[in-house]
């Protein structure tokens, strides 16, 4: 008898592990899906932003092209961590004729965080931008809270930035720059970083694995009870 809950057991947790690595599969289907639509978005042809109200979540990673003048007075730094090494990342502000939107103009390195030490870079006048949409990055960055109070800033969170800055109404993503370079040479964009992990097939075979051994379980069992 408790041979044959055992075996039961057994076959019950096969078909599970089974249907894990068949939903591993779908998730990585899903995955490649978007990473090709994400990877499409980023190299098209940049479009016109003739509104800001209709962006969101939906358009990461959307190439775009959109003119204002900066607000310099009221950029934001928040750390990063880049191919460069560790820095800031800044934060401006884009007044155009639809509303405003913050714009990651790049990295500078410790030294260059005060906007002094890269007065030629803080542009004046209209300009034009062209980068890709990201989604907001709210409450801050691993173990880490944002602490507006204090000004500092481990993630590119657009409501509280805005909020902070007292922006007004703004668009609910930012742009990360491309690499057009700033006169000079600071901030450095277009280090936007495009990947998505994706080992949903090394887990759909761990899944399938523990199947077979599941199974490989039951003979064993069946075969004993034949032999007893």
């Amino acid at each position: 008898m408790r041979r044959r809950l055992f075996a039961g057991a057994l076959v019950v947790l096969a078909v599970a592990f089974a249907a894990l690595g068949v939903w591993q599969l779908e998730r990585r289907a899903w995955k490649l899906d978007l990473i090709a639509r994400v990877e499409a978005r980023a190299h098209a042809a940049p479009r016109s932003l003739g509104a800001l109200s209709g962006l969101g979540a939906g358009d990461a990673y959307a190439r775009v092209r959109v003119s204002g003048a900066f607000d310099h007075d009221r950029e934001t730094l928040t750390q990063a961590l880049t191919e460069r090494g560790a820095g800031w990342w800044v934060l401006t502000p884009l007044r155009t004729d639809a509303g405003v939107v913050l714009v990651n103009r790049g990295f500078v390195p410790a030294e260059r965080r005060d906007p002094v030490a890269r007065i030629a870079g803080q542009v004046a006048g209209v300009v034009t931008v062209t980068g890709l949409v990201r989604a907001s990055e709210p409450g801050g960055g691993f173990l880490r809270r944002n602490d507006p109070a204090a000004g500092r800033w481990y993630s590119r969170d657009v409501a509280a930035i805005a909020a902070a800055k007292g922006l007004g109404p703004t668009a609910p993503v930012f742009i990360d720059a491309d690499g057009t370079p700033n006169p000079g040479g600071y901030p450095v964009g277009g280090l936007t970083v495009v990947t998505f992990r994706n080992a949903h097939l090394a887990y759909a075979l761990t899944w399938f694995a523990l199947s077979a051994m599941s199974l490989g379980g039951v003979f064993g069992v069946l075969r004993s009870r034949s032999a007893a």
